[in-house]
């Protein structure tokens, strides 16, 4: 398995079985209906990154996120020649995960009406509309995030024509990642929903601009936060390990 290859299967997975919870709590006629805990969404989320992280860490690293991968692009322990690839499979492999979640709850959506319900299956959005404070609520998320997988990653993957060690998530690093997703989502997801990673937002948000419903509101004025907010989070973080560490 290649290392795109995994980080597209990963993504997928962590946005079928992520989105999934969403679905199964919010859509209408579901078993879960209604059980819309935000523990119950959050060890999900969690345990989501743990199942594809898992799977796919060994091969690729399970990145999963562009703003791992530039974060530890940053710190230099991993190859920036193949941070474009990544971006790509990530973002193929959220839209394909969240595409997955749509088949598999089809009926469910055709007989919700309510279009934020069935948009917050793909995507985030704030609950208090604030972009100032959206935008650091995602950066303060995701640097959390990627401030902690710096210590938690190991050297597990060759690349080809690299010459420095590429740090990733293998089996043993899964959990801690995955728990420590859990945790930021418990703590500080009640703001914006905690999308911390551009591809498991921008791609879904694309599925959803796609699908065929009359009164689509894929809210692309918000779109760029959990863009954008990630990415110079992972970058800022980079820099204080650096400062810290090196």
């Amino acid at each position: 398995m290649t290392p795109f290859i995994a980080e597209f299967i990963g993504t997928a997975i962590l946005l079928l079985l992520g989105a999934g919870v969403v679905a199964n709590v919010s859509l209408k006629n579901t078993y879960a209906e209604g059980q819309t805990s935000i523990v119950l969404i959050t060890t999900a989320w969690g345990f989501a990154v743990f199942v594809a992280a898992y799977v796919t860490g060994q091969f690729s690293g399970a990145h999963l996120n562009p703003a791992v991968t530039v974060g530890l692009a940053v710190i230099g322990k991993f190859s920036w020649s193949m941070v474009p690839n990544y971006f790509l499979a990530q973002l193929l492999g959220a839209m394909f995960g969240s595409w997955l979640s749509y088949l598999l709850y089809v009926d469910h959506f055709r007989m919700t009406e309510d279009e934020d319900t069935v948009r917050g299956v793909f995507c985030t959005a704030p609950a208090i509309r604030n972009f100032k404070n959206n935008l650091f609520s995602e950066f303060l998320g995701t640097f959390m995030l990627i401030f902690g997988i710096f210590f938690i990653v190991s050297p597990n993957i060759e690349i080809k024509g690299s010459t420095i060690q590429n740090f990733g998530i293998g089996s043993l690093e899964a959990l801690p990642v995955g728990i420590l997703v859990w945790v930021i989502g418990m703590s500080m997801g009640g703001t914006t929903g905690y999308a911390i990673n551009p591809a498991r937002d921008f791609g879904p948000r694309m599925v959803y601009q796609m699908l065929p419903r009359k009164n689509k509101k894929a809210d692309w004025a918000y779109a760029w936060i959990p863009v954008l907010a990630p990415l110079v989070a992972a970058a800022a973080a980079g820099g204080l390990y650096n400062f810290l560490i090196n």
